[in-house]
């Protein structure tokens, strides 16, 4: 991570977002810093996700601004934010894989796309991507011939094709197995340590949390209500994270 000093890599001030008369977002202030894994935890519907698509411009705010390397995303225009996005690798639920495509051509996707590599570059990139994700040798594989895992693999795989800077990871490991889990957590790891990329993900899971996370920061009703080290937060007394890190039932979060 980098110094104190530097500006944050994506900065969010009092960001608000509602649905009709739904407040999703209420008031969120949030400091990425350049080349952490922040993990934002919370309960279903907290607007986890909607964070997430605020920080890659895929939705503006009601209110505040999301700032990524210092450029404010409400000052750009569609083609601008198109192009800012390529600093972004997005890794979706189960993959969200082309069915028709092999593995290959899933992965080479953003790549031809971008129409800045000819064929034996694009080869040799998508070989690459497998190797670090630990699936050398599945190139022609179909996605239906796939287990879960290896679907999530490919598609961390294609995030990271055209080397992004910031990659954004969305309940990851949501419905594996520990083992499986474990193995993606250390995919995850390797992929930030290899690109030097700021990482931020949404889960559930605390065990994988903890396990990626140089900082965790939990959403409730809309704000940041804790947000520190794994250390800072087991320390924290707060209620409502108590509650949520040991999966109770009854507490302030059922309220």
């Amino acid at each position: 991570m980098s110094s104190s000093t530097a500006p944050p890599k994506i900065r969010l001030r009092e960001i608000r977002k509602a649905f009709a008369s739904k407040v999703v977002l209420d008031g969120v202030d949030l400091a990425i810093e350049e080349g952490e894994s922040l993990v934002i935890i919370g309960g279903s519907g907290t607007g986890k996700s909607v964070l997430l698509k605020h920080i890659i411009g895929l939705m503006k705010p009601d209110r505040g601004t999301v700032t990524v390397d210092g450029t404010d995303l409400s000052t750009l225009g569609y083609r601008e934010i198109t192009g800012f996005r390529r600093r972004f690798g997005m890794a979706f639920q189960e993959g969200a894989l082309f069915d028709s495509m092999t593995v290959a051509q899933n992965i080479a996707f953003p790549l031809e796309r971008a129409r800045r590599f000819d064929r034996s570059a694009v080869r040799k990139r998508v070989d690459e991507c497998l190797g670090l994700v630990r699936l050398d040798g599945a190139e022609e594989k179909m996605p239906s011939e796939l287990s879960g895992g290896m679907r999530r693999r490919v598609g961390f795989a294609r995030a990271i094709a055209l080397k992004p800077a910031i990659l954004l990871f969305d309940e990851p490991t949501s419905g594996l197995d520990p083992v499986m889990t474990a193995l993606l957590d250390e995919v995850i790891l390797d992929l930030q340590r290899t690109l030097e990329s700021t990482t931020v993900t949404i889960t559930h899971d605390m065990t994988s949390a903890f396990r990626i996370a140089d900082r965790i920061a939990m959403l409730h009703r809309g704000k940041i209500i804790a947000i520190g080290t794994p250390k800072e937060l087991k320390a924290d007394t707060d209620p409502r994270l108590l509650q949520f890190l040991e999966g109770r039932a009854e507490g302030p979060l059922s309220e």
